[in-house]
């Protein structure tokens, strides 16, 4: 897929601070972080839904699952080659996973990406792209210096991406969602 649309969780403002704190933690170890991305749109977030087009999700109709507490657990390596991802997982609950398919159902039939369908999705918090292998160590050092292994986040809202406009949308928040 080349231009995709997406439906993002977002955070509230502490839980955003403290996966911006991994970031910027990483950053201050030489390391790759999203933290050196720097456009307007990125923040961090959990990928829901990925496709080439979407039609518009009405975003009331999932506002009663929101406010979303979850737990980040361990650091997960997405990737093959010389470089890896490396991001937070998140504890799929039942309620979590629910909600994802809920989500899947309210944005009807479409060709999603294959790592965000219901029964193959992986939920996570990306922290870093194109670590090169001979850097994993150290990454992972610094994640676990840095940070509790498990952490409590709230999710409040969910967003629309357009890689085509580069446009970031709002379909609902439930809490404070500062430059969503």
């Amino acid at each position: 897929m080349s231009d995709i649309v997406s439906l993002e969780l977002v955070f509230d403002d502490e839980s955003d601070a403290a996966i911006r704190g991994e970031w910027d933690a990483l950053v201050a170890a030489d390391l790759p972080s999203q933290a050196r991305h720097t456009g307007e749109s990125n923040r961090p977030h959990i990928t829901l839904l990925v496709r080439p087009t979407l039609a518009d999700v009405d975003g009331a109709l999932l506002a009663d699952a929101l406010p979303r507490g979850m737990t980040l657990g361990a650091p997960v390596l997405f990737g093959t080659g010389r470089t890896r991802v490396i991001a937070r997982s998140v504890v799929p609950s039942a309620a979590l996973l629910d909600f994802h398919a809920r989500v899947h159902d309210l944005a009807g039939a479409g060709d999603d990406g294959d790592h965000t369908q219901p029964g193959a999705w992986t939920p996570h918090v990306t922290l870093a792209r194109r670590v090169p292998l001979e850097r994993l160590g150290d990454a992972l050092r610094v994640l676990a210096a840095d940070a509790p292994l498990e952490r409590t986040v709230r999710a409040v809202g969910i967003r629309r991406w357009e890689t085509a406009t580069k446009t970031v949308s709002e379909v609902v928040s439930r809490g404070t969602l500062e430059g969503c």
